[in-house]
């Protein structure tokens, strides 16, 4: 336990999120990075002339996306079903009950006017889990996406298994070039929040002298002593 010195709080520390989730949570975020950055070049070849022979190092390129493609999926898939069985996520769980209170609503998004405090059941705000919850439908249509623009590609082993399902979804969107234009889009999608959710974790952590920060490290974050705690000191 800790003491706050201004008002005398003690606090508590508390464990929030597990080790799997913590280990999930930065493997997504190296993998969305090198995606992005390994996206940007297969997309416009900067670093050799449109003449040159040499595709070796688009060819390592490509790998390195397709490698790390699978490690997001794999974490997509992992992440879910953690939410639904895992014991361990049992709070991120009990944040759907904030989603349906209009109250916790206004109790968030008047935190973001600088009134009030942050208060919710769960691990998140409603916000924060609608937010989460769209992110987590963009990163399975990316992974779909990218999974039949792999078999497009690769016809043998896993893409020759995805041949079929892939040239149905391919021509349901219309063919393979509208494939790569929205996995493309899908991508800003994931720019734009990685800017707004590194701001607000910073903000949320300065505001309300929140854990955020050091959340996703250590998994822990200090909240207030209750009564019990108090008396069972």
């Amino acid at each position: 336990m800790m003491s706050d010195k201004s008002d005398n709080t003690l606090y508590k520390k508390v464990l929030v999120f597990s080790a799997a989730t913590r280990i999930f949570h930065w493997l997504r975020a190296l993998s969305i990075l090198v995606l992005i950055v390994t996206g940007f070049y297969i997309a416009n070849p900067f670093l050799q002339g449109p003449s040159s022979s040499n595709v070796l190092l688009m060819g390592w390129v490509r790998f390195v996306h397709v490698v790390f493609g699978f490690i997001f999926i794999a974490v997509t898939v992992s992440r879910c079903y953690m939410f639904v069985f895992s014991r361990s996520s049992r709070n991120e769980r009990r944040s759907l009950l904030d989603v349906f209170s209009i109250k916790s609503w206004i109790i968030q998004i008047k935190s973001y006017f600088w009134v009030g405090h942050l208060k919710h059941q769960g691990v998140y705000g409603p916000l924060q889990y609608m937010t989460y919850l769209f992110l987590t439908l963009v990163a399975i249509l990316m992974g779909i996406t990218g999974l039949v623009l792999y078999a497009a590609d690769f016809h043998l082993g896993l893409g020759g298994w995805l041949q079929t399902p892939a040239l149905w979804i391919q021509h349901m969107m219309g063919g393979l070039a509208d494939v790569r234009l929205w996995h493309s889009r899908l991508m800003w999608v994931f720019i734009v929040f990685i800017l707004v959710h590194v701001y607000l974790v910073i903000w949320t952590s300065l505001r309300f002298n929140h854990n955020g920060v050091d959340l996703m490290v250590s998994g822990k974050n200090y909240v207030p002593c209750d009564k019990d705690d108090h008396h069972n000191q």
